[in-house]
């Protein structure tokens, strides 16, 4: 018992530093813990505001949370007196190389992050996108699943997508039709407009606002060009153009207004022998 008081007495000082160490490092991961916490929840609610998806909300945060406690952890064993320069080193060897592993995958996880952050589109909206056209199923953290209009279904990498130009037919409320129509010169060119202006008119679906253009748009090789643009709601884009072309075709055809098809002339030549 002496001798073990005696190593007390002598060494009082080292021992009051060590389990003064001790208590801050308990401290910090205490504290730590509540900042980490505190700071999480903060980031959730930052991302509800944004109608960010639960489930990737909560992937997110419990990656912020994890790389606060790795930082308070580190923290307090500095506090002990732990060299962390060799821990930090280890931790930077592992992500590398699990980064470089998982680099593809990594890759359609941020895109993921960008596309649900920044919402270019939603579930839905038709797009195209990566070469692809069709109306948004769901958007995942690695991927988004797209179906085609004839029905098929195309799951898309998200580094696909943020990786190239995406075109939203469903953002905006109103669409304008671009429609070529083609009458042959001899036609009454006064007569063929007012056919078109009157098609377009007749059909509820176009918008009178933005007012529908009908003009004359080139002289072609064959045929005098008209430009016909209607602006209708989204929705109505397809119906009202499929209806548009069977009609114009019809009155047309009533009015006595022709539509050329293309022609070849072919010149022979008698050569004497």
């Amino acid at each position: 018992m002496e001798i073990i008081q005696d190593w007390l007495n002598n060494n009082s000082q080292l021992i009051t530093t060590y389990a003064l160490n001790i208590l801050i490092a308990l401290v910090i991961l205490y504290f730590g813990r509540k900042v980490g916490k505190y700071a999480t929840n903060l980031f959730v609610s930052m991302l509800e505001k944004r109608s960010v998806d639960k489930a990737v909300g909560s992937f997110l945060s419990s990656i912020v949370y994890s790389l606060i406690m790795v930082a308070v952890l580190l923290m307090a064993l500095g506090q002990l007196g732990v060299e962390t320069t060799s821990f930090i080193a280890i931790l930077g060897a592992a992500g590398l190389a699990i980064g470089l592993a998982l680099k593809d995958s990594l890759s359609n996880f941020a895109s993921g992050v960008i596309i649900i952050l920044f919402r270019p589109f939603k579930a839905g909206d038709y797009i195209e996108a990566a070469g692809v056209a069709g109306s948004v199923k769901k958007i995942e953290i690695f991927s988004t699943t797209v179906n085609t209009p004839d029905n098929k279904v195309i799951i898309i990498p998200n580094a696909s997508i943020t990786g190239s130009s995406i075109v939203n037919y469903s953002r905006e409320e109103k669409r304008r039709i671009d429609l070529v129509i083609g009458v042959s010169y001899d036609s009454d060119i006064k007569l063929a407009k007012q056919v078109l202006t009157d098609v377009v008119n007749a059909d509820e679906r176009v918008l009178k606002d933005p007012a529908p253009n009908v003009a004359v748009l080139e002289l072609a090789d064959s045929s005098v060009n008209f430009v016909v643009r209607p602006w209708v709601n989204t929705g109505d884009y397809w119906p009202t153009r499929f209806s548009l072309m069977e009609n114009i075709k019809l009155e047309l055809d009533k009015a006595g207004v022709g539509i050329p098809f293309p022609q070849m002339d072919v010149h022979l030549h008698k050569q004497d022998n």
